[in-house]
């Protein structure tokens, strides 16, 4: 008999008037150790998943896709006060996605002018609004780049379009503005990387100093897509500079899926939390680039690493925000969305068993294998019991996807905008 995280392993069973060599001491203080264990991981996940929010996106909710076109879900939400509703469907399954990120394009096109409509919504919904995010990437005048363009008055555009999203996130009580450039190149001496640098600090500079006092100014970076020669924020060492050269109230947001593959995310993490940059997540899984697919579909394992460099710096992560950002173009929306929560759930549990002072002891001591197979532990213990027993001492369905499925939700909705969305544009061209 042995464990093997949170399994007992029996070999053999005690046949009767045969010695095995253990009396029932033995077995009694096995089990015992055994509910012991479980018992500290119990509060430990507890407590996790208390303290765990994740901000939904609304992009998410609508009917997205790639650049070659569209797959239409006909209970894709199309107006702001659809993305609402579905958010607090997620919401109330899952307990943990009280925020709904905002695209000011998208959901705001009436700029400040529709903030007090989004407050309603909130009060309403009991799903308030979350970070916002600029467009600096669809406008035909962005065709050489937004912050970075050589064009002085696109420039201005730009940055006006910026400020205005920090008035909107002060008018909605938005701690966060999340900035995603998609400025960059395609051939070599078409644009002068360095002029474009300078650019783009200025004007991210001027944004900053726009800020609220609880304001923050999230920088993301990405290595290629649209641009293919070079993107003006390409790695995480950029936008860390450029963070800090814009001011104290910016830091660093890591999106999961905008990295070279085979990079090392967790790193990443340990070096901004050791700098006191990270931000804050996106989070999304992917197979080959950015391809915006459910958290923990393709790399649970990279995922549950992610959580424990996080967890392993519990006071610089209290301040870090987590974000889904997925396009659900073949899985639909809703189920989407609530299997993304439930897996960020469970992977978060599993990070918080990592027995990290006994890991400490075991790299401090270069004992590997001891040390891989400790953190491994966290990874193959089975939360998914005392998950459902948290969810539901907390009044929420053990099995939200189930719950989600049971409702009725989904068929309401599709039956409502079916005529809508059928109507909607699928091609690419």
């Amino acid at each position: 008999m042995r464990f093997a995280g949170n399994h007992i392993l029996l070999f053999a069973h005690p046949i009767p008037g045969v010695s095995c060599g253990w009396a029932d001491s033995n077995w009694d203080l096995i089990f015992n150790e055994g509910n012991q264990t479980l018992s500290a991981h119990r509060d430990r996940i507890i407590q996790a998943l208390d303290s765990l929010r994740i901000e939904l996106p609304s992009w998410g909710f609508a009917n997205t896709g790639t650049r070659f076109g569209k797959f239409l879900q006909l209970e894709a939400a199309a107006t702001i006060e659809e993305k609402f509703a579905d958010a607090a469907q997620v919401n109330a399954l899952t307990g943990a996605t009280p925020t709904l990120a905002l695209h000011v394009a998208w959901d705001l096109p009436g700029d400040l002018r529709d903030a007090n409509k989004i407050l309603d919504l909130a009060a309403q919904t009991g799903v308030r609004a979350g970070s916002i995010n600029p467009n600096l990437f669809e406008s035909q005048s962005y065709k050489f780049g937004s912050i970075c363009n050589p064009d002085p008055g696109i420039r201005r555009m730009a940055i006006d379009h910026l400020l205005e999203s920090v008035a909107i996130a002060k008018a909605l009580r938005s701690r966060d503005i999340s900035v995603w450039l998609a400025d960059g190149s395609n051939y070599p001496g078409t644009q002068s990387i360095r002029r474009r640098i300078e650019w783009m600090a200025e004007a991210l500079a001027e944004v900053h100093a726009s800020l609220g006092d609880d304001q923050r100014l999230l920088v993301e970076y990405k290595p290629f897509e649209p641009a293919f020669y070079h993107t003006d924020l390409a790695d995480w060492g950029m936008a860390l500079l450029i963070a800090r050269q814009a001011g104290p109230k910016a830091c660093v947001l890591v999106d999961t899926g905008h990295h070279y593959h085979g990079q090392n995310i967790e790193q990443i993490v340990a070096w901004l939390l050791r700098e006191k940059m990270l931000g804050g997540f996106h989070f999304n899984d992917r197979r080959y680039a950015d391809d915006d697919l459910t958290l923990g579909s393709i790399d649970p394992y990279q995922v549950f690493r992610i959580f424990h460099e996080l967890l392993s710096d519990s006071t610089s992560m209290a301040s870090t925000a987590f974000m889904i950002d997925q396009s659900h173009n073949l899985k639909g929306k809703l189920e989407a969305m609530v299997q993304t929560v439930c897996t960020a759930q469970e992977l978060f549990a599993k990070a918080a068993v990592v027995d990290r002072e006994r890991l400490a002891t075991l790299q401090d001591e270069c004992r590997l294998v001891e040390a891989e197979e400790c953190l491994r532990e966290g990874f193959w213990f089975d939360v998914r019991p005392v998950v459902q027993e948290w969810r539901s001492s907390r009044g929420l369905p053990a099995d939200p996807l189930a719950a989600l499925r049971a409702s009725g939700y989904v068929e309401r909705i599709r039956s409502e905008r079916r005529e809508r969305n059928v109507c909607s544009v699928a091609t690419y061209a």
